[in-house]
């Protein structure tokens, strides 16, 4: 089977390698910020009245001084591993719903809808504990600083390793552990792709056209549209996302409140912490998103998988294909 005869044969393989390379390139580039965000949705109010960082700005600048630039990338090895089979799995599944629930053809949005939320569902397979290793490693400076400091400076952070965590919660809780906050990794993830895809769709099919009688937006007009419509499903769906946080953190710092669920954090939060807190970490995820969806759209534009691979790049880029790339977060 060559790429000269049947090059449809390698229309899978393309897109997970250009997943995986937009993936690599886009945690290398945006994982501080990501950093941030997670300690931003984990951090509450101490007995005091007082929070550990301000802002967004002054949790950047406290982080970057207490454990340097390779503490801006903690947990980031995990999700340069993973993102690659991550992405297998997502864009298999989209393909695949896609293909189930097409009419004639033809995939109406509310099917499309539901072929985005089968692909989410499907991706928090490997999404579930990629993640949960993660956000033990992001936070484990904000926990060593509130533990061993008594607000004056900053402690020296150990950093732990994700395979120790992993084998840790493999040894006490079997791989059940690997999953704590698979319900909110899954109201988190599919409820993006649900709101993602029809909105892009409208937006999309709203503007210009590359020439008259085509039915295809111009490049730079789908790459707005993308980048708007993922930025506001981003902060959409940032209440599930700091209620997923909060639920798969392992350790806690001295006096922070622990949840039994879903609903226990989101009622938890609300009565403490109020509403506002529900969006803890909106604005820098919302800035993640923006520069993944433009990586992902610029690594798909090139064909770099296809000229890997010796293949004909497809004129006519799907968005539903950067998405699924761009979305990790």
């Amino acid at each position: 089977m060559t790429s000269s005869n049947n090059p449809k044969a390698f229309s899978l393989v393309p897109k997970v390698i250009n997943g995986g390379i937009a993936g690599i390139i886009g945690v290398s580039c945006v994982f501080p910020i990501d950093l941030v965000k997670t300690r931003l949705q984990n951090q509450q109010t101490g007995p005091d009245g007082k929070r550990m960082y301000n802002n967004m700005y002054d949790c950047f600048k406290k982080t970057l001084r207490a454990e340097g630039f390779r503490g801006m990338y903690r947990g980031s090895a995990v999700n340069i591993i993973l993102v690659t089979p991550e992405k297998a799995i997502k864009l298999t599944g989209n393909d695949f719903f896609r293909h189930k629930l097409a009419v004639n053809g033809k995939l109406p949005i509310e099917r499309e809808m539901l072929a985005g939320a089968g692909a989410g569902l499907c991706q928090i397979v490997v999404t579930t504990p990629m993640e949960l290793l993660k956000i033990q490693l992001q936070d484990a400076g904000r926990v060593a600083s509130q533990a061993a400091t008594s607000g004056n400076g900053a402690a020296a952070v150990s950093a732990p390793k994700a395979s120790t965590i992993a084998m840790n919660l493999l040894r006490t809780k079997g791989i059940v552990g690997l999953y704590k906050g698979t319900a909110a990794t899954m109201l988190r993830d599919v409820a993006f792709s649900v709101v993602y895809f029809p909105l892009f769709a409208r937006l999309n099919s709203m503007g210009p056209k590359k020439h008259p009688g085509s039915d295809e937006a111009p490049f730079w007009y789908s790459f707005i549209c993308g980048l708007s419509s993922g930025a506001f499903a981003a902060v959409f769906v940032t209440p599930a996302d700091v209620v997923k946080t909060r639920l798969q953190l392992l350790k806690r710092a001295a006096g922070e409140r622990q949840y039994s669920g879903v609903v226990d954090a989101f009622a938890n939060i609300v009565r403490y912490e109020g509403v506002s807190a529900l969006f803890k970490g909106a604005v820098p995820r919302a800035i993640v998103i923006a520069p993944l969806f433009g990586i992902a759209q610029t690594v798909y534009f090139l064909g770099i998988a296809e000229k890997l691979l010796g293949i004909r790049k497809p004129e006519k880029i799907d968005m539903r294909t950067i998405v699924d790339t761009a979305e990790n977060n």
